[in-house]
């Protein structure tokens, strides 16, 4: 979702040069999308078109064979393979490039086994399953008005990630990962403590680490808060750095669900 490519602009620039600096710039030369934003792209198409989530993060995988910050090893010799399997993965890529899923289904038990198939085709550790429903199904629960206390006990009690923990007290020892154990619950914190979008994305790229992910997870989850506006200046520039037919599926994703009320156009 926009929320996502968003956050993965924003975090682009300090993934391999990390700030613990609020206040940083927060579009640069060096901010683009990444493979989050494809990926998360790829998962609108499986949605749109009702087909295999494999077979679209294959497909678009392969069409953007070398995007900004690159995929991962495993993912990579993923995408070359004509016969693709899932590789045990309990990497945030199952995390980061499901937040589609989060908007298009009507009930909790639909978004978490859909959140499920779009991981287990590449991510079937029980974690990075794991990971991609804590993110869907904090999506879901949004935008369908669950305050963000009712969210965090939800977390806590059925995916078991310790949301009690304060941001100041994790950036000090934070260090790059790209587990969803320790990216997930991380980004969720970052939505909890922030007082609008923009603030929820400053808090996710100051924390450090995988940047550009923590980001997009974040923003994901912000974008479904109607009191987090996003702002148009930075969506207009992440836009501008994607491919038109990348543009094009985001709006036919939003007319389908008739997201346009939420003004993100």
């Amino acid at each position: 979702m926009i929320g996502a490519i968003v956050g993965d602009y924003v975090g682009s620039a300090y993934e391999f040069n990390n700030t613990h600096d609020y206040d940083f710039e927060i579009i640069t030369l060096e901010s683009s999308i990444t493979d989050d934003s494809i990926m998360t792209i790829a998962v609108m198409d499986a949605v749109l078109q009702d087909k295999p989530y494999g077979d679209r993060l294959w497909y678009w995988g392969n069409k953007y064979p070398n995007p900004k910050g690159a995929y991962g090893g495993s993912f990579a010799a993923w995408l070359r393979n004509k016969n693709p399997q899932p590789y045990n993965s309990f990497g945030n890529g199952s995390a980061m490039r499901v937040s589609a899923i989060g908007w298009a289904f009507d009930t909790l038990g639909k978004t978490l086994q859909e959140a499920q198939k779009s991981a287990e085709c590449t991510h079937n550790h029980p974690e990075g399953i794991k990971g991609a429903q804590a993110v869907a199904s904090a999506i879901y629960h949004v935008r369908n008005g669950k305050s963000k206390e009712r969210l965090k006990q939800y977390i806590e009690k059925e995916f078991g990630y310790n949301l009690s923990r304060k941001l100041s007290d994790i950036r000090p020892n934070y260090r790059f990962n790209e587990s969803c154990m320790q990216t997930v619950p991380e980004a969720i914190i970052c939505y909890l403590e922030s007082s609008g979008f923009e603030d929820a994305i400053c808090l996710a790229v100051s924390l450090g680490g995988d940047s550009d992910t923590i980001a997009c997870i974040t923003g994901s989850i912000a974008e479904a808060d109607p009191a987090c506006a996003m702002p148009a200046q930075v969506m207009d520039a992440a836009f501008s750095t994607m491919p038109a037919e990348l543009q094009k599926i985001v709006k036919q994703f939003y007319s389908k669900f008739n997201l346009y009320s939420y003004g993100r156009f």
